[in-house]
């Protein structure tokens, strides 16, 4: 009888564990979060890949073919190239140091993606304005044309790669760096619109008028990474 009881209580859990979480070796959390940061920094690489070609190709055709639309798209690369550095930097912080560690990082990595943020979205307005005021549009550029279309399905997949990414992590500067590649996309297709109308029927305003579209957008998520809203997720990973 006692040998059955002795069983037992042998056979119990460990009265610390208060839930079947605890079962699971505290290694395997880490281990799979280890295996995220990897990822993100696939996702950050491949972004500052693409972004060198990109600033590049629309910073150049923006600028011979006087296009706020095409130059915007440009500075929103190297925006987007400075702010997928930093979350390189916030991740590898992690990666060496350890989660808790990170913490203060990941504060000053979200501040500086809002600001970065907020940053376009002033260049947006600003130039809109002049454009509107001076009466000045864009003249066709094949160039800025295949890199905008270009950009559409790659910042399509980076963005959701990372919001995917950045919710399991819980990490509001990645998710700020995905917002970047989300405008990096809507700029796109706003230079694709803007380029084309003003090709077939010469609307000088459209470049401006499109542009100013995503400036909402843009403040709101650029507040949110400044204020450290929408974490996306809580802290249990």
């Amino acid at each position: 009888m006692m040998a059955e009881n002795d069983q037992a209580i042998d056979l119990d859990p460990d009265p610390g564990c208060v839930d079947a979480c605890c079962a699971q070796p505290a290694t395997s959390v880490s281990l799979a979060r280890t295996a995220l940061i990897r990822q993100a920094f696939r996702l950050e690489w491949l972004t500052v890949g693409w972004m060198i070609v990109e600033a590049g190709m629309a910073l150049g055709s923006g600028l011979a073919a006087h296009s706020l639309t095409l130059t915007a798209f440009g500075v929103d690369s190297v925006i987007e190239l400075v702010s997928a550095s930093v979350l390189i930097w916030r991740l590898n912080v992690e990666l060496r140091h350890g989660r808790q560690v990170s913490e203060s990082a990941e504060l000053v990595a979200g501040k500086i993606g809002g600001a970065l943020l907020f940053l376009l979205a002033a260049y947006i307005v600003i130039g809109a304005a002049w454009r509107l005021w001076t009466h000045q549009g864009e003249a066709f550029s094949i160039p800025g044309l295949i890199v905008a279309l270009a950009a559409m399905p790659i910042m399509t997949w980076l963005a959701r790669r990372k919001i995917a990414v950045a919710t399991q992590l819980g990490s509001r500067a990645m998710r700020a760096d995905a917002v970047e590649s989300i405008t990096c996309g809507w700029l796109s297709l706003v230079v694709v619109v803007g380029l084309l109308a003003n090709l077939v029927f010469g609307a000088w305003w459209v470049d401006a008028v499109t542009a100013l579209a995503i400036v909402w957008f843009v403040i709101k998520e650029a507040r949110e990474a400044w204020n450290g809203e929408d974490c996306c997720a809580d802290h249990s990973h």
